[in-house]
């Protein structure tokens, strides 16, 4: 018998960080690899945000807080949804995480009972599944397919709700397609989950700041504030601020959840790092004008990797609303026999993930890590030069199997 528990041989290990992890040893090792699996901006951390952590430190700010966060950046998280969503929130209606991710783990920790439902529409963001098997709840997957935008519809979310339903995981703009909500569709959901008030839902904003061409952000309690006393929001300043390696996430929702985050993370890993906090209460507080060159470049890097994707033979690629992911599909390459190895086929996006790094160097996620194939996740948070030169590499495995 061995020793790992039955809880934890349930769980896969993260695909994008094994994916990114793959990809910088083999670079590491000297291969010509260009790596678009990492959900992360390529932008530093801006300069007012690292200065407040600076002098944090410099004023000996490095001892233990609050569990649930720094007061002061727990009021920034409530006056920033006062300010821009008209929510109201009190002070110990907020919890600051170690990270967004840990934020979704209290949560799960602190709520979902054995066999609680969750319904979280495919593809989603690889941990969801994961951190509900954690916490002893079931996952139930809603294909959510191109046709309507990688989004769940209103007949799907009825469907798939019984009496064991405890949540409704929503993520706009989405990880990994980058798929929004429109405000409209947001409101035909709400009209569902007003018809059942035994579910709760989880609403993950961590892309709210990335979107483009006028897209106007909308989480569910932005049009229907009275679902407000069964909706968690998650949050964090990793990707909008790109700060993703200082682990500061952030929830908001009702006081008794809140609580018992704050159990969770009290008996885990205890609070936030001091230093990194007021790093994020910069950030909060400070000129938001700082997104707008990334977003900017976002733009420009978005624009010329669909373009490219859909004048590949075998891709199609669906033009995302925000986040900094594209989510092309590859049906063509399909039943198509791996170049210079006419016996392997293509049965799925994880033998062309395969091919792609040890082939020909380009790393990406396939879309069997997020529930739904034939496609792959590439991020385009990073250069330009790098942007062109992996479309040019996939252009010709493209071709090639479209000779095949």
């Amino acid at each position: 018998m061995g020793i790992l528990s039955e809880r934890v041989q349930q769980v896969k290990p993260s695909a994008t960080l094994a994916i990114t992890a793959k990809a910088k040893a083999l670079k590491a090792a000297g291969k010509d690899v260009i790596g678009l699996g990492s959900g992360e901006p390529d932008f530093d951390t801006p300069e007012h945000i690292k200065e407040a952590a600076i002098k944090s430190l410099r004023d000996g700010f490095t001892k233990y807080t609050p569990v649930p966060g720094v007061p002061a950046l727990r009021e920034a998280v409530a006056a920033k949804y006062l300010n821009e969503c008209k929510l109201e929130y009190a002070v110990d209606e907020t919890i600051i995480t170690v990270g967004g991710k840990q934020a979704f783990y209290n949560l799960a920790q602190a709520t979902i009972n054995p066999g609680d439902e969750v319904i979280i529409p495919s593809p989603y963001w690889v941990s969801y599944p994961d951190m509900t098997i954690l916490a002893g709840g079931k996952p139930v997957l809603v294909d959510c397919g191109e046709e309507n935008g990688f989004r769940i519809t209103p007949d799907q979310l009825d469907a798939a709700i019984t009496p064991k339903t405890k949540y409704l995981v929503l993520c706009s703009p989405s990880n990994p397609t980058g798929s929004a909500y429109p405000d409209w569709e947001l409101k035909d959901l709400a009209e569902v989950l007003r018809k059942h008030p035994h579910v709760w839902v989880i609403s993950d904003d961590i892309y709210e700041k990335i979107v483009y061409d006028g897209f106007k952000f909308h989480n569910i309690l932005t049009v229907a504030p009275d679902l407000k006393d069964r909706t968690v929001i998650l949050n964090g300043v990793a990707k909008a601020y790109s700060m993703t390696g200082w682990r500061i996430g952030y929830a908001v929702g009702p006081a008794d959840v809140i609580k018992g985050m704050s159990k969770i993370q009290g008996q885990s890993t205890s609070n936030a790092t001091s230093f990194a906090q007021m790093g994020a209460l910069a950030a909060l507080t400070g000129d938001q004008g700082v997104i707008k060159p990334m977003l900017e470049a976002f733009v420009e890097r978005r624009d010329y990797v669909v373009k490219r994707l859909n004048a590949m033979p075998g891709v199609s690629c669906r033009k995302p609303e925000g986040a900094f992911y594209a989510y092309p599909s590859v049906k063509g390459f399909i039943g198509k026999p791996v170049p210079g190895d006419e016996e392997k086929i293509i049965t799925d996006s994880l033998v062309l993930a395969d091919y792609l790094l040890e082939a020909v160097g380009v790393a990406i996620v396939p879309g069997v890590a997020f529930g739904l194939d034939p496609f792959f996740r590439l991020s385009y948070a990073t250069s330009m030069e790098d942007l062109v030169g992996a479309m040019d590499r996939l252009e010709k495995v493209a071709q090639q199997l479209a000779e095949s």
